[in-house]
């Protein structure tokens, strides 16, 4: 997974596969969700991410721990 936030653009862009997009929608006004050619979703785009995400440029991640 790679995340990318483009402040040119002003664009927020998760890529979960490096598969190639077949098709995109755009499910709400600026967010784009990607799919590949099975249907599966390759990436997320949000336009005017500084609009729509707090602090865009600082990423957190986290992994859920395992169940017991």
């Amino acid at each position: 997974m790679k995340v990318i936030y483009d402040r040119e653009t002003d664009t927020l862009t998760i890529i979960f596969t490096e598969t190639p997009v077949a098709e995109s929608d755009e499910d709400k006004p600026g967010v784009i969700l990607d799919y590949d050619a099975s249907g599966n979703l390759v990436s997320l785009e949000i336009l005017d991410a500084s609009r729509r995400v707090t602090l865009p440029s600082r990423i957190e991640y986290q992994v859920a721990p395992m169940p017991a």
